[in-house]
């Protein structure tokens, strides 16, 4: 089968088409057939191998030998292992997987779930690490209300859309946090107010929040809190600032109470089977920026390393009406 593998950390160069064995699926692992995948802020870590710990993950020195890039898939259920029950042959899922930017991959029965019915295999492929994240961080880690007022940082990247419209879902007042060209997008998705970067700065005096979610470390943590109520609480959930802002984040919650824990969010069937009610209510659609072919992952990857994307990267697999 064709995958793109990753042969280096660096660029985007580091990115190779090749032909590979076609996986096979063990006690609770199911075999897909992957339709579209999505790149997200993972992917680009992982390109660069930085923060370093995602190197124990990848490998160390280099890449393992033929290790396939992207967590998000959407695709048919090709084959299942022992112990499966809740997926049979040809039915239509979505998830976290070993290596999407491949014709095949394998996934944990607990990491995917039956796709929504009202999205196409692309669409799909965009919600689960980011829509995951988003939901952990505002219902789990932030415990938003109805009623709160939450600010997004970073409203129209990957996390940040899925992060406005669940913050509307739990009841909030939302505030997102973007750039000129994408003032419309975030208005249209749902947003209650919007601040464009460009031309104010949140952390300088004006509304306070009950929840504050960080998806880009543009400020420090204590210019972030000051933009905070008394008993908010910041959410930190970017590895744009590096390991250092992580560690401070994470030491700086032992002793401040605003300041909430940096956390790395779970795709499990349980997460997802929730999103569904959210997306099959229209409460949540994904926003996708643009799409590339398989072969064209390393200039997706390329696309991904500029820092502009708004909303999801898509990897088209198959063609859907194959």
């Amino acid at each position: 089968m064709k995958a793109v593998i990753q042969t280096g950390y660096g660029t985007a160069d580091v990115m190779k088409l090749k032909e590979i064995e076609k996986p096979t699926p063990g006690d609770g692992e199911v075999l897909i057939r992957v339709f579209a995948a999505s790149l997200a802020a993972g992917e680009y870590y992982g390109m660069r191998g930085t923060p370093f710990p995602i190197r124990f993950y990848i490998g160390f020195p280099k890449p393992k030998n033929n290790f396939v890039v992207g967590l998000d898939c959407a695709g048919i259920v090709e084959s299942v292992g022992k112990d499966v029950t809740r997926f049979q042959s040809g039915d239509e899922v979505y998830g976290e997987c070993r290596g999407s930017c491949g014709e095949y991959t394998i996934a944990k029965d607990s990491a995917i779930a039956h796709k929504p019915r009202n999205l196409t295999f692309d669409q799909a492929a965009a919600v689960p690490t980011s829509a995951c994240t988003a939901l952990q961080g505002l219902r789990d880690h932030g415990k938003v209300q109805p009623g709160q007022k939450v600010l997004i940082n970073g409203a129209s990247g990957g996390v940040g859309p899925f992060a406005v419209q669940i913050a509307k879902a739990l009841g909030a007042e939302v505030t997102a946090v973007c750039s000129t060209q994408n003032v419309e997008m975030v208005r249209s998705i749902g947003a209650d107010h919007v601040i464009d970067y460009t031309q104010e700065d949140f952390t300088q005096g004006g509304p306070r929040y009950d929840v504050i979610m960080d998806n880009v470390a543009s400020h420090s943590l204590s210019e972030t809190r000051r933009a905070l109520m008394p008993n908010g609480i910041h959410i930190p959930s970017s590895g744009h600032a590096g390991t250092g802002w992580i560690i401070a984040a994470a030491l700086t919650a032992v002793f401040v109470r605003q300041q909430g824990s940096p956390f790395v969010a779970s795709t499990t069937a349980e997460e997802l089977i929730a999103l569904n009610e959210l997306i099959e209510t229209g409460k949540v659609i994904p926003v996708i920026d643009r799409t590339y072919p398989l072969s064209d992952t390393p200039a997706a990857f390329g696309y991904l390393d500029e820092g502009h994307a708004r909303g999801k990267v898509i990897i088209a697999v198959a063609n859907e009406s194959a």
